[in-house]
């Protein structure tokens, strides 16, 4: 699954945003592309749109779309 990302600007934040996805539970893999202002997640199981939104939110940025 692809997520764009909005508000990253530097590597820490794409830290700060691999960080957040990797603490839910579930997600097996989880990669930023700075640039493209990207993360592909692979994850173990089903993961409502919603606990991505909020641990984006709570890293300080905002989840634009979900593909």
């Amino acid at each position: 699954m692809k997520l764009y990302v909005d508000g990253m600007t530097c590597e820490h934040c794409k830290m700060h945003v691999e960080q957040a996805l990797k603490g839910i539970k579930g997600v097996k893999k989880a990669e930023v592309n700075l640039e493209e202002g990207t993360a592909e997640v692979e994850t173990k199981k089903e993961i409502p749109f919603e606990t991505f939104k909020d641990a984006i939110e709570e890293a300080g940025y905002t989840l634009a779309k979900v593909e």
